[in-house]
């Protein structure tokens, strides 16, 4: 797919890709522009591993416990997500509107082994090859497309009945517009300046309205938050203030 047809999609918006392609190749530097995804990255992966180990019926210990599982990773980036799941076995197809990160992609991937299939397009184009995933990664995404509901149809209509989709994403709180945006961007510095738009943050509330509108069942829902004395990311159930991660279903056919 060209860059200019992902850039002229109803769901892309062309400021957002603009942003990340510019930050394209510091994408694997763990001390660059994405530091704070390299230090969220273990515990995404931990939930993303443990539950669809869970809802397969498989042991979440084993090397290759998503052995032969078609995901679908939305807005990828570099692929710091899509390697380490391909290294576990799953069928990656990994998109993302903006050129250069998926140009990225296909590099790093080539140098480290794991075979992905890294596309230059939106889901709505994938919606007309009529493809269909086992798993749709839908990961801090969702705020920043230009039309959230159009999006989540789209995503669900790559999910193939009875498959799981998860969805992280930032909910818009003052605590949120606090940390996330004026803490994380202007204070410490993790993030480029303008990275989010906290408008565009999306509420429990809202996120369970995009799904019910996508024909998806909400399953879970848990907060992730940071630990400045441990510098690390975990699960926090009950804190869904800034950071938060659902996974629903599509039901399966009768």
């Amino acid at each position: 797919m060209s860059h200019a047809s992902a850039n002229n999609s109803r769901t892309a918006n062309a400021e957002e890709i603009a942003r990340f392609s510019a930050m394209a190749e510091k994408w694997w530097d763990p001390n660059g522009a994405m530091k704070p995804l390299h230090k969220f990255n273990p515990i995404r992966l931990q939930l993303l591993r443990d539950n669809i180990a869970a809802h397969l019926g498989r042991d979440a210990n084993q090397l290759d416990v998503l052995k032969d599982v078609e995901i679908i990773d939305i807005g990828c980036g570099a692929g710091l997500l899509s390697e380490p799941l391909a290294r576990m076995g799953a069928k990656m197809t990994s998109i993302d509107a903006a050129e250069n990160n998926i140009e990225v992609a296909k590099v790093h991937a080539a140098q480290s082994g794991p075979a992905i299939d890294y596309r230059n397009c939106t889901p709505e184009m994938l919606v007309d090859e009529g493809k269909q995933f086992d798993i749709v990664l839908n990961m801090e995404v969702i705020e920043h497309v230009d039309d959230p509901q159009f999006f989540m149809q789209a995503c669900a209509a790559l999910l193939k009945p009875g498959g799981l989709m998860f969805v992280a994403t930032l909910n818009r709180t003052i605590k949120s517009l606090a940390l996330a945006k004026f803490g994380a961007e202007y204070i410490l510095r993790w993030l480029p300046a303008g990275t989010h738009d906290w408008r565009k943050f999306v509420k429990p509330s809202e996120m369970s309205g995009l799904l019910r509108g996508a024909g998806l069942d909400l399953v879970d829902i848990t907060g992730v938050t940071y630990n400045p004395i441990t510098d690390k990311w975990s699960a926090a159930p009950r804190d869904l203030d800034i950071n938060y991660m659902v996974i629903a279903q599509k039901p399966a056919k009768a």
